[in-house]
């Protein structure tokens, strides 16, 4: 019940985007981006990252950061994560500096839903090297949630980190915050998992798509959020919940693309070709779906 009210309100305080057949849009959450210690479980996966944004920019993409972007709940000072992934922002602020970028909040960076820590932190930086302040977000304004709105047919996307109405991710953020960053940060190292997240503990995960599955269904509406690491993508008659998994897994990266007003997983890579050069690969593992297949199946 209280996931349906906490969606509902997400919903109702939107940024509202309208799209077309035109329109690219490429969803990554959970990225993650530590400060590059031993800790930081995104470093492995930074250059397939990077390989993947220049990509879409080149192609016309928006970029929608779905949450969890930056791992803020282990690493107290944003400066360190900036500096420690320096290339990465510097692709990501491409995105912004054309108008590309809609940033999202999650739980582990919800501290971007504070205007006075973003202006502090993510308008401008310190150059080390030239010793000077630069841009970075000048402006920028993280939000609680996106709804994507088809032009031709008023067709709606709700686009949400996803640990809304998650207890210990939501109400009690502050409580997990404190125990990962002085507890189960250093237990992780070791091989010990934190049982409050939904991507270590199958019980939660479960409930938290059967919670959003029944808001799909009463508002019949399509979803596309993260936060439970796991890559989601429905399959027939199944409904429109999409999850655009993370970027901290040994294997590669997912995320989510919309183009030419059809819907796709995708799947990012380091592969070996026949004579052991290793690449890039990008590869589609679900879809494309026409988005409006999804306005009459539910």
């Amino acid at each position: 019940m209280f996931s349906d009210k906490r969606l509902t309100s997400a919903y109702k305080k939107a940024k509202v985007e309208y799209f077309d057949k035109n329109s690219k849009y490429i969803f990554f959450s959970d990225i993650h981006r530590g400060d590059d210690s031993i800790s930081d479980e995104f470093t492995r996966n930074q250059n397939i990252l990077m390989h993947a944004l220049d990509y879409y920019y080149n192609n016309g993409y928006t970029y929608v950061e779905v949450g969890d972007g930056d791992e803020l709940w282990e690493y107290r000072e944003f400066r360190h994560i900036r500096y420690a992934h320096s290339d990465i922002f510097t692709v990501i602020k491409k995105f912004f500096d054309n108008n590309r970028l809609i940033m999202l909040y999650g739980n582990h960076n919800i501290y971007l839903r504070s205007k006075l820590y973003v202006k502090k932190n993510l308008f401008t930086f310190y150059d080390e090297y030239t010793q000077d302040i630069h841009d970075l977000f000048n402006g920028l304004t993280p939000h609680e949630a996106l709804v994507l709105k088809r032009k031709e047919t008023g067709q709606e996307i709700l686009i949400i980190h996803g640990h809304q109405g998650d207890l210990m991710n939501d109400q009690l953020w502050f409580l997990s915050m404190l125990a990962l960053r002085y507890f189960w940060r250093f237990m992780h190292v070791v091989g010990f998992h934190n049982p409050s997240s939904p991507a270590r503990n199958h019980f939660k995960r479960h409930r938290i798509e059967k919670n959003y599955k029944r808001w799909i269904k009463q508002h019949k509406m399509m979803l596309i959020c993260g936060h439970t690491h796991r890559a989601k993508f429905p399959k027939k008659k199944e409904l429109p919940y999409f999850n655009t998994g993370c970027c901290i897994q040994t294997r590669g990266i997912n995320c989510i693309e919309i183009t030419d007003g059809k819907i796709m997983m995708v799947d990012w890579r380091i592969r070996s070709d026949k004579d052991g050069a290793l690449h890039v690969i990008r590869t589609v593992v679900r879809g494309p779906v026409p988005i409006e297949k999804y306005l009459t199946e539910y």
